[in-house]
């Protein structure tokens, strides 16, 4: 489970992105209080070394949306000059096929 120390560097971090500041251990901790939270000393730097590399109102944004695999194995295919359409087309063929040789195969099958 999440701690409050945890959570209070959480929304500390998200209002200086949503006011955009930079994420830093010294501006986490004035946040924090101001708010009259009490962390331990190491989580604003914790989140701060997190959150280093991280655009995180691009990943705050993009929460709800996710390539599979499959969408990532055809974009790939299309990069490189390859048919999308056709290639779903098969790997939807092959899966089919599987699933009615794996029913075959306990006993399941259709003309049993």
């Amino acid at each position: 489970m999440i701690s409050t120390d945890e959570t209070a560097c959480i929304y500390a971090a998200l209002i200086l992105q949503n006011d955009d500041i930079a994420i830093t251990a010294e501006k986490i901790s004035t946040i924090l209080k101001a708010a009259g939270v009490n962390v331990e000393p190491y989580w604003p730097t914790l989140f701060t070394k997190a959150l280093v590399d991280v655009n995180v109102k691009q990943m705050i944004t993009n929460v709800g949306t996710g390539a599979g695999g499959a969408a990532s194995a055809s974009a790939g295919v299309t990069a490189a000059g390859g048919d999308a359409s056709a290639t779903a087309e098969e790997s939807k063929e092959e899966k089919e096929e599987s699933d009615a040789e794996s029913d075959d195969d306990m006993g399941f099958g259709l003309f049993d």
